[in-house]
């Protein structure tokens, strides 16, 4: 780690911080002890910027709900080591001296007393300080999936209060690692806790770990009160809790559900910057390219289209033993190395500064008009010959397949699903009775679930369908 001089911290206890002027972050710590991170004197802004969020996860157990509600035993105490998370910490800080992450604690992980875990915690508030890492409360693999929304609801202000506590000086959490996390939920965060960013989707999953929750758009939004995957339609319906996905994905592969294994000759929807899902299968090298790949299409074209880029991750710390060292601390250390040298000028921020740096951008859903184009890499299911493009507003997402390299080839819809339309969640699950699936879906879905989901051209949709797409996208016609 960088040490900081007595010069520096004078310097840094002149700067004031000024609203959410996210890149000028002052860092609190005890009185007698002032220590900043390092700052850059330009405010960051969202439109013109490039962006990473990400994640480290701590828990005990894999597939860990809540303090009691655990579905797979293996204790994890021996793979979560100050060591492991000391060395993943500084290879992300390698060739990225100024970036900062978000820290992300099950309920367990917060509370559990056993030497490691409490040499854990005591380094991370040290890293919040220094560097000014987020910490926050990630509350189990999808609680909706197994958890009565007051339950979830009850235990996020227990963990948001725990890390306040741990961390002193009235820090709090300025974003919850949810996973999936309801309407009401989010809706209590902002209501309640003051909290107005969560990551509560995972684009397009299906049938991954579980269970699933497609349709979402895949940059932020606010959702509605009626379904945490559908972006609020107007004030009725509004949540000012902005919702951010947590794992950025190759548009190709996750178009089809599930996966048949991480090894290049198989499948897997969430392929893309994930370690488990890319690095583990692919290895260094491959799986780097794919990596690189998928950050392009969000960074280059998707810059010049949006406005912005954002590509974000989430990886589990318990990687470095599970997967070991060398895999694990190499492939970060070339991530985040190479994404700096392609992209000199990206910001690796918190979740809550990035979610906090949208909200200031945007007041509601009326404005914001994403769009994506892929071709795929041409490394295993991501299809080189294959062009998909993606639009997504306040109303619908639309999504658009086609065969680049067979001039004959039809452009076909592969997805159309509508946002203005009546979305209803599922009821209050339990441990005992869960509910897997949360998926919105309506008209086409990418996943092909279901005998409507077959692609089909744009001039084959009903009038009304096609008559909402010319509203926002009339040269498709």
């Amino acid at each position: 780690m960088k040490n900081i001089t007595t010069k520096n911290l004078l310097k840094g206890c002149l700067v004031a911080l000024v609203g959410i002027c996210l890149s000028t972050f002052v860092v609190e710590v005890k009185a007698e002890t002032p220590v900043v991170s390092e700052i850059s004197v330009k405010p960051m802004q969202l439109n013109g910027s490039r962006f990473v969020t990400l994640c480290f996860m701590i828990r005990t157990t894999p597939w860990e709900v809540s303090r009691d509600v655990k579905l797979h035993p293996r204790d994890e105490v021996d793979w979560h080591t100050l060591e492991s998370v000391r060395d993943l910490r500084e290879s992300f800080a390698k060739n990225n001296p100024d970036g900062r992450l978000t820290w992300g604690f099950t309920l367990n992980a917060l509370e559990d007393q056993r030497k490691n875990y409490c040499e854990i915690r005591e380094y991370v508030v040290e890293c919040q300080k220094r560097y000014g890492d987020e910490i926050s409360y990630f509350p189990g693999y999808f609680p909706a999936m197994y958890l009565p929304r007051e339950r979830i609801n009850r235990e996020m202000s227990e963990a948001i209060q725990i890390i306040s506590n741990m961390v002193g000086h009235g820090y709090r959490p300025k974003c919850i690692m949810g996973g999936f996390l309801s309407a009401d939920n989010l809706k209590y965060l902002a209501e309640e806790e003051n909290i107005h960013v969560a990551h509560a989707v995972i684009w397009s999953q299906h049938s991954i770990d579980g269970g699933g929750a497609d349709g979402s758009p895949s940059y932020p939004f606010y959702p509605s009160t009626e379904h945490f995957c559908k972006p609020a339609q107007g004030k009725n319906d509004f949540i000012d809790c902005v919702n951010l996905d947590g794992w950025t994905m190759d548009f190709i592969c996750a178009r089809r559900a599930g996966q048949s294994g991480h090894e290049i000759t198989g499948y897997n929807s969430r392929r893309g910057v994930g370690p488990i899902e890319t690095y583990k299968g692919w290895g260094l090298d491959l799986g780097h390219r794919e990596v690189m790949h998928t950050q392009s299409i969000h960074f280059d074209k998707g810059m010049e289209l949006n406005g912005f880029g954002w590509v974000t991750n989430i990886w589990e710390t318990q990687m470095y033993y599970e997967f070991g060292k060398d895999l694990i601390c190499g492939s970060l250390e070339k991530w985040v190395g190479d994404t700096k040298r392609r992209w000199p000028d990206v910001h690796f921020v918190t979740y809550g500064e990035f979610g906090e740096l949208w909200r200031a951008e945007y007041k509601s859903n009326d404005d914001w008009n994403y769009k994506f184009i892929e071709r795929g890499s041409g490394l295993g299911d991501s299809y080189n010959n294959l062009e998909i493009r993606w639009f997504m507003n306040k109303e619908f997402r639309l999504a658009l397949l086609r065969d680049w390299h067979n001039k004959k080839s039809p452009t076909l819809v592969i997805d159309f699903t509508r946002y203005d339309l009546p979305a209803e969640e599922p009821k209050d699950p339990s441990p005992e009775h869960p509910v897997r699936d949360w998926s919105l879906i309506n008209r086409i879905n990418q996943k092909n679930l279901r005998p409507q989901d077959e692609p089909k051209e744009l001039n084959a949709l009903d009038s009304e369908d096609q008559a909402l797409i010319k509203k926002y996208y009339p040269e498709l016609f």
